[in-house]
């Protein structure tokens, strides 16, 4: 039996690319442009890169540090500190298979457009078309088990045939082709409109609300909060760098969102579509575009399947907590874990796939279920998850004891900031997002 604790990545190189796709998702390609488009722009990417190497990098570091202090999964290691906190433990790979419900929703709708692009098959409106997907239940849901059975299978195959092999293949294949339609993105007429709208702030825009929806994308694209860091954390080698890594996981994260913007924008402002269009910026209005260019349906298939990299890479890592947290505490192979973990996201999933169509009058709290998730996760058990981990490895555990931190004068920064700063931040976060 594959026992979580006995397992660890081959190298440094396959534990970053596995934590960079983890946190490389829909988050940077699907979830960040249009996010950054409707709260200012240049402003909110300023405010964000300085949340997200300030702030953000804290609980980044608690939580790798505390699964590669304790081996353990989630609820273990919760468990190993006070056997009182091992309920909260257990939230974290609770909030994986929550966020799996509706993550898996979008990814599914990915493959539909990666087959249709593949097809050539072309739209008069992009928006009727969309809606067509969402509100047809049975195809919508068909894709969101599609993909769940991809990620099962994959984390399935274990650390090293699954999980590495795939953020091996993956993630190399996301970069080519990201700079191949950066390079289409900033040959079109007028491409530079997008540049400025992304580098150049105009600071009247900035307010509490937009720091809010950053530091809010900031812990989304990082995984921060949901088991996923403590997991992969937990299969590190003890000789390996935790620091290094984190650094380096942040700086790619920070790239690549950046990179997203510079491929999306500049098209975006090409064709003189509105920047802040929402959700659908990805499935509406970038078909549209690609529709109007040469080549469009080769490069609208290379997009698509960009996306689909970017989603399979987080989805792994999503359900690999639930996964690992079955596998220690059932005492089941990995195998059945997955196939548990499948039922458990299914359950959840379907109805959010249905939200849209046949079950779009059953509303929780005005939301329909899929957005009931969305918001559940974002802005209350992800910052709540992040606030109990700085609580308990700031004041538990004393903080630097444990993040393997060799200079003193960081090491008292670090916690500062996970005793008192980021606490503040998240009720602050907690607050606004309950408000709202």
């Amino acid at each position: 039996m594959d026992k979580h604790n006995k397992s660890e990545w081959s190298s440094r190189y396959s534990f970053i690319l596995a934590t960079i796709g983890s946190a490389v998702g829909l988050g940077n390609i699907w979830r960040f442009p249009y996010i950054m488009g409707q709260n200012g722009g240049a402003v909110f990417l300023l405010v964000y890169l300085i949340l997200i190497v300030t702030i953000c990098f804290i609980p980044m570091m608690a939580e790798l540090s505390l699964g590669k202090l304790t081996k353990k999964e989630c609820i273990s290691t919760y468990e190993y500190i006070n056997p009182k906190l091992k309920i909260l433990g257990a939230l974290n790979p609770i909030t994986g298979i929550i966020i799996a419900a509706f993550y898996f929703v979008v990814s599914g709708w990915i493959i539909n457009y990666i087959i249709k692009s593949f097809y050539f098959v072309r739209s008069e409106n992009y928006g009727d078309y969309f809606n067509s997907i969402v509100q047809n239940g049975m195809l919508s849901t068909s894709l969101t088990l599609a993909f769940l059975l991809i990620c099962v299978f994959t984390a399935a195959r274990g650390l090293k045939k699954g999980i590495e092999f795939a953020n091996n293949i993956l993630m190399p294949l996301f970069a080519i082709i990201l700079i191949c339609l950066i390079y289409v993105s900033l040959t079109l007429p007028n491409s530079h409109l997008g540049l400025e709208y992304m580098f150049m702030p105009d600071f009247s825009k900035l307010n509490g609300s937009m720091v809010l929806a950053a530091l809010g994308q900031a812990f989304f694209t990082l995984s921060i909060g949901m088991g996923a860091l403590l997991t992969y954390g937990s299969y590190i080698q003890d000789d390996k760098s935790i620091t290094k890594s984190a650094y380096t996981i942040v700086i790619a994260d920070t790239m690549f969102a950046i990179l997203a913007g510079i491929m999306i924008f500049p098209a975006v402002f090409s064709f003189n579509l509105e920047p802040s269009s929402g959700a659908g910026l990805v499935f509406v209005t970038l078909p549209q575009i690609f529709s109007q260019i040469p080549n469009g349906n080769n490069i609208s298939c290379a997009f698509f399947i960009l996306l689909f990299c970017a989603a399979v890479t987080s989805g792994i890592s999503i359900i690999e907590a639930p996964i690992s947290t079955l596998i220690a505490r059932c005492n089941i192979s990995r195998i059945k874990a997955s196939i548990y973990v499948f039922f458990m996201v299914s359950v959840l999933a379907i109805p959010a796939s249905l939200s849209f169509g046949i079950m779009e009058k059953y509303k929780i709290f005005g939301k329909s279920i899929f957005d009931f998730l969305d918001f559940l996760t974002a802005n209350i058990m992800l910052p709540l998850n992040t606030l109990f981990l700085c609580i308990i490895v700031g004041w538990i555990l004393k903080g630097g004891s444990i993040t393997f931190i060799q200079n003193k004068f960081l090491e008292k920064i670090f916690n500062i900031g996970l005793k008192f700063v980021i606490p503040i931040v998240l009720v602050l976060l907690f607050y606004f997002g309950l408000k709202n």
